[in-house]
């Protein structure tokens, strides 16, 4: 499979669509049915105790599915996520970007199945674990 959209692609898709998380976001990397996500670290990403929140984690998970999707069949802004699960393994170290690495298991005509791991940046063990679903929209005939 071969990407229709580039890391600057996405990126300006972002800006485009989505400015009021423009700055939250990184586009490290996009590959055929993957992507690598950064969520840059700021203080309204944080809880009580200085750890990033769950919120700001799952953000991070659906953001990168939907791009790594994006990146797949090209902008199409109404794809929507419709199933989520999360698993939160550990607390992120405070003060550092999360990485999302994602990748899509399923691509079909109407339906992706995406998997994430995020770690604490310079961490190895992950801080979560994230399983989506996106709805793909039909593609208007004529």
């Amino acid at each position: 499979m071969q990407l229709k959209m580039t890391t600057e692609d996405l990126t300006e898709f972002m800006a485009e669509v989505f400015p009021q998380v423009v700055g939250d976001f990184a586009v490290e990397d996009v590959r055929p049915m993957g992507i690598t996500m950064r969520l840059i670290v700021s203080d309204r990403h944080l809880r009580p105790g200085g750890t990033v929140s769950g919120p700001s984690m799952f953000a991070l998970a659906d953001v990168a599915v939907y791009l790594a999707v994006l990146a797949m069949i090209g902008p199409q802004a109404l794809a929507v996520t419709t199933n989520c699960s999360i698993d939160f393994m550990r607390k992120p170290a405070a003060g550092v970007d999360l990485i999302a690495e994602c990748r899509l298991l399923k691509l079909g005509r109407v339906l992706a199945v995406g998997d994430v791991l995020i770690h604490s940046e310079g961490h190895e063990a992950p801080v979560a674990r994230a399983s989506l679903t996106y709805s793909i929209p039909p593609v208007p005939v004529g």
